[in-house]
């Protein structure tokens, strides 16, 4: 059985932008294929709390190879997402402006709870449990439309 929502995923709209692809650019290292996030929807610096969106096209990377005839997004990449939203998190609290690098320190009690496929939209809610400048722990859950199809913790390190 999921977990309680963070957030009621009935409550986020699309179309609002805390923060721009540009502006993650600015404090996320990862490029090209690795980008996991088209935009904030919703940033809440004081609570930990942000909402990151990613638009699924046809012309992902993994949709040639996983898997063929029935395109299925990588649970990895959710993972990935998580993580990508708790960084931002971390540089905004922090206000770093990029200049630490904020890296992948952990993953526990994963579930995936439902698929992603070319044509989704995968929302991305993350709030943090534990937030130093060291080390933070998140909270991560994500949702196709109403439906949870990920959750999980993520662990990020100052490296």
């Amino acid at each position: 059985m999921p977990s309680q929502t963070i957030l009621d995923p009935a409550t986020i709209n699309t179309d609002d932008e805390a923060v721009t692809k540009e502006a993650i650019l600015e404090l996320n290292a990862q490029r090209d294929e690795f980008e996991q996030i088209d935009k904030l929807i919703t940033l809440d610096v004081d609570e930990g709390l942000a909402v990151g969106i990613k638009s699924q096209t046809p012309d992902e990377f993994w949709t040639r190879g996983h898997i063929p005839g029935r395109p299925l997004m990588p649970g990895v990449l959710m993972i990935e997402m998580a993580a990508q939203i708790s960084s931002l998190i971390y540089h905004l609290k922090f206000e770093t402006n990029g200049e630490k690098f904020f890296g992948f320190g952990g993953v526990n009690a994963v579930k995936f709870r439902g698929t992603v496929v070319p044509g989704d939209d995968l929302i991305m809610v993350v709030k943090a449990k534990k937030l130093k400048s060291r080390i933070a722990i998140f909270e991560a859950q994500g949702f196709v439309k109403d439906k949870m199809v990920f959750e999980g913790e993520v662990t990020g390190i100052v490296v």
